[in-house]
């Protein structure tokens, strides 16, 4: 109840863009503070972005001047444009709710597994 869904995910070449998006079929983001993670191969499970429900937001440095965390309310949405994509960002990004900061040596499915409202995750691959 609740889950969160992502979509938008595929591949595309360096420099390029896309747009993810995070909504919730049976319940309402407004009010909820949402962040976008990713697992990158051979990575922890990293917090990108989030947005408060004010609109406030945040950007890990690795991702700052590049992606775009939005949300419209109307259409219960949050976004993640992201620009300028370097194979770096290859990756499954996941949209969750009350996001939190998380230790060294996790991997997104070890937190979805504790958090069930977290999407599937989306692929995004960027080639060289």
């Amino acid at each position: 109840e609740g889950q969160l869904m992502e979509s938008g995910g595929g591949s595309v070449q360096t420099g390029g863009s896309l747009r993810l998006s995070c909504t919730a079929s049976d319940a309402t983001l407004t009010n909820t503070e949402v962040g976008w993670y990713r697992q990158a191969p051979g990575h922890d499970c990293e917090l990108v972005s989030n947005i408060r429900s004010d609109a406030t937001t945040w950007y890990a440095d690795s991702v700052k001047g590049r992606f775009t965390i939005s949300r419209d309310d109307a259409k219960n949405t949050v976004y993640l444009q992201m620009d300028r994509l370097e194979p770096e960002d290859t990756a499954v990004y996941y949209c969750a709710p009350d996001p939190v900061s998380l230790g060294d040596g996790w991997s997104c499915e070890e937190v979805k597994a504790n958090f069930p409202r977290w999407g599937q995750g989306t692929q995004v691959t960027v080639s060289s």
